[in-house]
């Protein structure tokens, strides 16, 4: 299905709300990258961490711009069966979600300590960019979302960008947030109870993507 012509405000303005749910939805539970980027951070400089964090940031707007060609792609064919779609990727996400609760509850009382290597900036934000994109979580999550949240829609070019530049930027921001806050966020977020906090507040957006979905 072609890109509609017009943008009207309320599509684009849905479509950056979309993006930065999407962005931190991703983005907010603190797992071994993000363990990993808070320690790094703590050992070598904020420069440096905010290169690793601009990496993962990357990395989830690669994903996100791949769900949003893809989906536009393919919209034309899925169309006749959208709703039904629209409930499989609703369940997807909250499967993610459960996933993802269930996960950090398993690990809440046995944390994972990871070695830290000092790296330069570019190799820095490299690791980091490599490291998020072979997750394959993130590839499901926004495909799941944007495929069943504008199946059999027309969706503008400028809507896409939008949606894409602020999963982008709200990953971002919450990657240089840990990044900032380097050892007293890495004592606070990446500790037993943080990690299970972040987790749970995660799978809740996620959750409410979902629910979204259905009565979309």
């Amino acid at each position: 299905m072609p890109p509609a012509e017009v943008d009207h405000p309320s599509a684009v303005t849905g479509a950056l709300l979309a993006g930065l749910l999407a962005g931190y939805g991703i983005a907010i539970p603190v797992g071994a990258v993000a363990t990993y980027l808070v320690a790094l951070t703590a050992r070598t400089s904020l420069r440096t961490g905010l290169a690793a964090a601009l990496g993962v940031a990357t990395a989830d707007g690669v994903y996100a711009l791949v769900a949003v060609l893809g989906g536009a792609a393919i919209a034309g064919v899925i169309a006749p069966v959208a709703e039904p779609l629209r409930l499989v990727s609703a369940a997807i996400l909250v499967v993610l979600a459960i996933r993802g609760a269930v996960l950090a509850l398993r690990s809440h009382r046995a944390p994972a300590a990871r070695p830290v290597t000092p790296l330069a900036p570019g190799r820095a934000y490299v690791s980091l960019l490599g490291i998020t994109l072979v997750n394959p979580t993130t590839v499901v999550y926004f495909t799941a979302l944007v495929v069943g949240d504008r199946a059999g829609d027309a969706v503008s070019v400028l809507e896409q960008v939008v949606f894409v530049v602020a999963a982008s930027v709200a990953s971002a921001s919450w990657q240089a947030l840990l990044a900032g806050g380097g050892a007293l966020l890495g004592r606070v977020l990446t500790g037993p109870r943080g990690r299970l906090v972040t987790a749970l507040v995660s799978s809740a957006v996620i959750t409410a993507l979902a629910v979204r979905l259905v009565l979309s």
